[in-house]
């Protein structure tokens, strides 16, 4: 029993160092994909009379001179203030409200904002992009910073929908569970193992997940025969 609860101990510690990279690894692509979409769609607002390759060519120049790196500087430092200013001393986000306010406090629209001016200023003196289109972008970059905040958002809120649908999963995976039925906890299980793929890694939201797949895989290697010992029950869900 020893052997088991150390096992246990060194397993709760290496996924609270897997947690954590884990968190800033989803937040750092999603949360850069929302602002790269942003900017499309807030220069295609502002430039409505050029044609699709023009603005491509713009976007992409942007990108290139700055604001490809910048979105990644200023995600890193939204997550690090955010965790500071939250009181966040073990790295790891709990629940999605709290991301939510530490993004929102770790000033990632205001660091976004001074990226655009930077970006703009190294455009100008390389003359990449006519002035008059820089200054349009430049003036008009609130149309920008309002749809990349729009967009954080709603990934927010899909995050949001997307843990109750999972819960929904777990519930009929547990209720399938009861009644012996591995069929029916097959298909719930997929839906569980896609859902997950969609979710900012939570600690509450991966433990109830992992026993699943625990009680899941021990049955289905067990010859789908729900027959198990206490033992393997308990250990099942230990093993998290």
């Amino acid at each position: 029993m020893e052997n088991i609860m150390n096992l246990v101990q060194e397993n709760n510690l290496e996924n609270n160092v897997k947690l954590v990279k884990e968190q800033n690894n989803f937040l750092e692509t999603t949360l850069g994909k929302t602002i790269n979409l942003g900017l499309d769609v807030g220069l295609r607002a502002l430039l409505p009379d050029l044609i699709e390759n023009q603005v491509i060519e713009i976007k992409d120049t942007i990108i290139k001179e700055g604001f490809g790196e910048g979105i990644n500087k200023a995600i890193s430092s939204a997550i690090n203030l955010g965790k500071s200013v939250l009181g966040i001393f073990t790295g790891k986000f709990d629940n999605v409200s709290q991301i939510q306010t530490a993004i929102k406090n770790g000033g990632i629209i205001d660091t976004m904002s001074n990226v655009i001016d930077f970006v703009l200023g190294k455009v100008n003196k390389k003359n990449l992009i006519p002035y008059g289109i820089s200054q349009t972008i430049k003036q008009g970059k609130n149309v920008i910073l309002n749809n990349i905040s729009s967009n954080i958002e709603n990934e927010f809120n899909k995050q949001i929908d997307s843990i109750e649908k999972l819960q929904k999963y777990e519930n009929n995976w547990r209720d399938y569970f009861s009644q012996k039925d591995f069929n029916g906890m097959q298909k719930e299980y997929i839906k569980i193992k896609e859902k997950l793929k969609e979710l900012i890694p939570l600690e509450n939201t991966l433990k109830e997940a992992r026993i699943i797949e625990n009680l899941h895989n021990l049955i289905k290697n067990n010859g789908k025969d729900f027959n198990l010992s206490e033992e393997q029950l308990k250990l099942a869900e230990m093993l998290i």
